[in-house]
């Protein structure tokens, strides 16, 4: 059959009927070439400006515009100049590397994904290791542990997280009582002895049952979680019941309080900041137009700030139970929403939290829990101070690498996968659970950057409900006093033991933060980040072999 490269597109039954394109045979004679002659002197393209294509361009045709003849011009002579030389030009500008104080570069999401080819290479070869040692990869000996009376736990948590829904019908009734039982008189008191006996009562109950510190270490942690969201929701909502009284009381407003409106703290509040009215307080005002500000301020407080909902429209069980499953310590009447949960999100973030939790179990088996067994037999062996001073000394130090990658796997399972999960399930839109602490410079900058939900938690309920009846610096004492006593209960529930060791901790970093900030050290930012890891790291072995073995 005779080649054609004719088209024949006579339509039959319809269709046009077109021969499949065939790849040119000597396709460099369909390339023009640059010859050198072609090449002036100044590296300039030289020719009869007949429009013929260089192969990447397409032809200018003779009656261009001028402006289209030189762009071109001038790509062309880019290239020839590309193409002449031998070693190609590199740019240098005035610039700093990534990791100088100076520079802006704050993408390190690389070392994150080192980080975790780190950690498998742990595994892999603590899987080698203990293969050759035993013949099987993994031996976990806390297996028993994690299965040990599991039912219950999740039974009992249920109910502990269930029973502070007594807070809501609570405030319902001090919110209609117009006796002594309104919030402002006896209800605050009758929800802080609630609350009083509610932690008694959960924190004994794993003692009474001996459950194994596994257990202890995930409801004790959930425990104070739901502790401070019960504490929130009753106190948020016992101010907003007064501030609805005392709107509804102006509608006759000849014998009630003209005060200003109180603002309730929200989560954010700078510590220097004291809640106030919105107000704008003249003397020159009039009676009556000072009324219609208080009345203004007061429906305003009883307003969440997105606008679409009112006290007291949120006291249903559905707000309730909403706001307990919400990543946040910290009661709102409605929090921004995004607009749908992302199911291939959630579904990462489960699976990386069963990741962490099995990579902290080979870390504490491998590295931590052999350190500790070791120098529990040699310590009680020891004979004088300083040989038990030296196996203490030497545990510390052995245990310094191990807890601290304890220590992030922590903070990663707890603040960005477990909360995330919970915010993709209530579509909660603040997903910033942390800060960058890792350039935290003291403790005090730490505290409020590593953990924002328990910040902004004690920074609305402890520190800005103390400022309004005491000084600045005992408010701040006060708010670590309260901290440091949290920590001492979360160390003591795990260990059984309630040595003082982690409140003492707590505590100190209160002086150290004076001497960092001092005219001495302050604005080294370099030394006093080297000074906050150093001492991160060797507190938390210290706190772990001063628990266990002392």
């Amino acid at each position: 059959m005779a080649e054609s490269s004719s088209i024949d597109a006579t339509p039959q039954n319809g269709h046009v009927h077109e021969p499949r394109a065939r790849k040119p045979t000597r396709i460099d004679f369909l390339r023009p070439r640059l010859s050198d002659e072609a090449i002036g002197a100044h590296g300039q393209i030289e020719g009869n400006g007949s429009g013929i294509s260089s192969g990447r361009t397409t032809p200018i045709p003779e009656n261009a515009p001028p402006s289209v003849k030189a762009t071109s011009s001038a790509r062309r002579q880019v290239r020839a100049e590309q193409r002449r030389r031998i070693f190609p030009t590199i740019e240098y500008v005035d610039r700093v590397s990534h990791f100088d104080p100076s520079s802006d570069y704050r993408d390190f999401r690389g070392f994150f994904v080192l980080f975790w080819i780190g950690l498998a290479i742990m595994v892999i070869t603590a899987m080698l290791r203990h293969y050759k040692e035993t013949g099987y990869p993994l031996s976990i000996r806390q297996w028993g542990l994690f299965r040990e009376k599991v039912y219950e736990l999740a039974v009992m948590d249920g109910l502990m997280v269930v029973s502070t829904a007594l807070s809501l019908p609570l405030h319902k009734f001090f919110m209609n009582s117009n006796s002594i039982f309104r919030w402002s008189e006896l209800g605050m008191a009758i929800q802080s002895i609630y609350q009083v006996f509610w932690l008694a009562f959960w924190c004994t109950y794993p003692f009474v049952r001996d459950w194994s510190w596994t257990a202890q270490v995930f409801f004790t942690l959930h425990l104070l979680a739901i502790f401070m969201k019960m504490h929130s929701y009753a106190f948020y909502n016992g101010h907003l019941s007064e501030t609805r009284r005392r709107l509804y009381d102006l509608d006759n407003p000849q014998n009630v309080s003209k005060a200003a409106a109180y603002r309730y703290p929200g989560s954010r509040t700078h510590l220097h900041e004291i809640p106030q009215s919105p107000s704008h307080q003249n003397n020159d005002d009039s009676e009556k137009e000072r009324l219609a500000h208080l009345r203004e301020d007061l429906a305003l407080e009883l307003t969440s700030p997105l606008g679409r909902m009112s006290y007291p429209d949120n006291l249903t069980m559905a707000n309730y139970t909403d706001f307990i499953f919400c990543p946040t310590l910290c009661y709102e009447l409605e929090y921004p929403r995004t607009a749908s949960t992302r199911w291939s999100e959630l579904f990462y973030k489960t699976l990386a939290v069963f990741g962490c939790i099995f990579l902290l179990t080979i870390t504490t088996e491998e590295f931590i829990l052999p350190v500790l067994d070791e120098s529990a037999i040699a310590l009680q062996t020891s004979t004088s101070g300083s040989e038990f001073a030296l196996i203490l000394s030497e545990t510390i130090g052995r245990l310094l690498f191990p807890f601290m990658v304890a220590f992030l796997l922590v903070f990663l399972v707890i603040f960005e996968y477990i909360l995330g999960a919970f915010a993709e399930i209530t579509r909660f839109a603040d997903r910033q659970f942390f800060a960058d602490w890792w350039n935290s410079c003291d403790w005090l900058e730490f505290s409020r950057e590593w953990n924002k939900p328990v910040h902004h938690f004690f920074r609305r309920h402890v520190y800005s409900a103390s400022r309004g009846h005491m000084s600045r610096p005992l408010a701040t004492t006060i708010t670590f006093f309260i901290s440091a006593l949290a920590h001492e209960l979360v160390m003591g529930c795990i260990t059984r033991k309630f040595r003082g060791y982690g409140f003492i901790a707590m505590m100190l970093q209160m002086p150290i933060v004076l001497v960092q900030r001092s005219k001495w050290v302050k604005g080294r930012t370099l030394l006093n980040n080297v000074l906050f890891w150093c001492s991160m790291i060797l507190g938390l072995a210290m706190m772990c072999a001063l628990y266990v073995l002392v």
